[in-house]
């Protein structure tokens, strides 16, 4: 490979960035994704130009790959930040076509292949004592909506108070996840006991940020805390392994994945399962399945899998 001459960023860079940066946000793109957008366009630009060339791209996919040794997944989201960049460049006829799409067909291609292994699956009874393990208030209560609602690890995160309603069993999730096309979760009244318990404790320590989950000083959850809370309970009850395969370890990912497989199990309707999990309705049969919120509480009660946690707290 040739030596990189590392260029300047010109101000026309910078201002189509920030235009870019500005159309996710209207695409109503989360945070964090733009965040890292943001981040992979910085690094890119510090290299080349917005008239790149296939042998430009040559030169960055090894520069990331063998120089920097970056992972697969790593590279593979490089590139899919710079055909998104493209895509917006194409849209607003600065560029004539998007080289990214034919050079990461033939040259990350393999990057998409599915993965040989699955991820856990934990039983009942695994849960069970994942979540009893838990030793403060606020853990298992964090668990229990994980595990009760499928919802993301950013999902849980961004959760406020005022996000949740008791006397619906209902938690609103926030409107900036754009992969989600459902904001309605719903919990049965095994998780809402803890939770309410959880808004209480909140209450009584005049908790100041809006906040469900807090972290040190007070301040939102990290997404690096609820990760290593829930690898941490795993590892100490055998299956979470943090040197093994995806098979063998458990993440906060896994929850949605325990939440879709049991529901399935249970006898949930692949409708209904769509709907709760928020996923994009796809089919044109999904798009005239409407389902009314009582209708998806009913559903949903009917066959999210019991845990009999126990009150160790």
């Amino acid at each position: 490979m040739q030596d990189i001459l590392v260029l300047e960023t010109t101000k026309n860079e910078i201002d189509l960035l920030d235009s870019f940066l500005c159309d996710c946000a209207v695409r109503n793109f989360s945070p964090r994704t733009i965040a890292a957008y943001k981040s992979h366009l910085n690094y890119f630009l510090k290299f080349y130009s917005v008239g790149i060339t296939t042998n430009d791209l040559k030169d960055f996919l090894i520069l990331l790959r063998d120089e920097r040794g970056l992972s697969a997944s790593t590279v593979e989201n490089y590139f899919c930040t710079l055909s998104t960049f493209y895509d917006f460049l194409v849209w607003e006829n600065i560029v004539k076509e998007n080289i990214i799409l034919p050079f990461r067909k033939r040259y990350i291609r393999y990057y998409k292949e599915p993965r040989p292994e699955e991820r856990q699956l934990i039983s009942l009874e695994q849960m069970r004592d994942l979540i009893n393990s838990a030793e403060d208030l606020q853990t298992k209560t964090m668990f229990l909506i994980f595990a009760k609602t499928g919802i993301r690890r950013q999902e849980l995160i961004d959760l406020d108070r005022s996000d949740v309603y008791p006397k619906k069993n209902m938690i609103i999730l926030k409107n900036h996840h754009f992969k989600r096309s459902n904001r309605t979760v719903f919990y049965d009244d095994e998780c809402g006991y803890y939770l309410e318990k959880w808004i209480k404790w909140r209450y009584n320590h005049k908790t100041k940020t809006p906040a469900l989950f807090t972290g040190l000083q007070d301040a939102r959850i990290s997404r690096d805390r609820v990760y290593d809370l829930t690898t941490g309970h795993a590892q100490q009850l055998g299956f979470h392994d943090p040197e093994g395969q995806l098979s063998e370890k458990f993440t906060p990912h896994c929850f949605r994945h325990w939440f879709t497989t049991w529901m399935r199990r249970s006898g949930c309707p692949r409708a209904a399962i769509q709907e709760l999990r928020g996923d994009s309705r796809k089919e044109a049969i999904d798009i005239y399945d409407h389902w009314t919120p009582e209708e998806l509480l009913e559903t949903y009660l009917k066959y999210i899998p019991q845990l009999e946690i126990l009150e160790n707290i």
